[in-house]
């Protein structure tokens, strides 16, 4: 690519950038149109920053990935003991129930960054699986920058006031013995905040391995079994 269009890209991307940062970055259409503008001016900036920042992402959600592992066997645990407890010695409290559903809440919206990471999110689709890879990386380029990253921001930034409802009152289960509700409601914008950051971390690889660079990137996709 010769250095004019490289420039041209690069000045094209930062105004479609800029502009969408005026507007205000809370729709579909402003958060794909800053998507793309970025895109536009990785041929100018460089992949090298982007792909440590996507190196600083595969490491936090690598690590929450693994949090999340050994909640699923602390659930269980809860779970059978408050059972037995409750069966053999007709006594338990609301809490313990609650925990295991506050447990769950965080396997699930935490643990969804880190499947991503290792592509293991369900695809509904028909022709993928028949795409060759260079194909399916652009499939996952264009399905990220105009369904994943405008859903978990748009979902992120509607359920912030939902946990800031619920903190600004300090709310309490309604239930005998149960927990406070506001920590657990911060769950879900930061659950689908690190789904986006993931999202970039993808997108900046699949974009470095369309490029030839050597990225560790885990692209293949088992088909479901039915």
């Amino acid at each position: 690519m010769t250095f004019p269009i490289r420039a041209a890209m690069s000045v094209a991307g930062l105004a479609l950038a800029i502009w969408c940062i005026v507007l205000g970055v809370k729709n579909f259409t402003h958060v794909s149109g800053l998507a793309i503008g970025i895109l536009l001016m990785l041929p100018v900036l460089g992949l090298d920053p982007l792909l440590k920042f996507s190196a600083v992402v595969d490491w936090v959600n690598e690590k929450i990935g693994k949090i999340c592992d050994w909640l699923i066997l602390i659930a269980c645990i809860v779970s059978g003991g408050n059972a037995m407890v409750r069966y053999a010695y007709d006594t338990s409290s609301n809490a313990w129930l609650e925990i295991q559903w506050y447990m769950f809440a965080v396997i699930v919206m935490f643990g969804a960054s880190y499947t991503l990471k290792k592509n293991e999110h369900v695809r509904v689709d028909i022709c993928y699986m028949m795409l060759n890879d260079r194909q399916q990386t652009w499939v996952d380029i264009l399905g990220t920058i105009f369904f994943l990253l405008p859903a978990c921001v748009l979902l992120s930034w509607l359920s912030w006031p939902f946990f800031m409802q619920s903190f600004n009152v300090l709310e309490h289960s309604s239930n005998a013995g149960g927990l406070l509700r506001w920590p657990i409601k911060l769950v879900l914008p930061v659950g689908f905040a690190l789904v986006a950051l993931q999202g970039i971390s993808e997108l900046i690889k699949r974009v470095a391995v369309l490029q030839g660079l050597n990225v560790a990137l885990e692209a293949k996709y088992e088909r479901p079994v039915q």
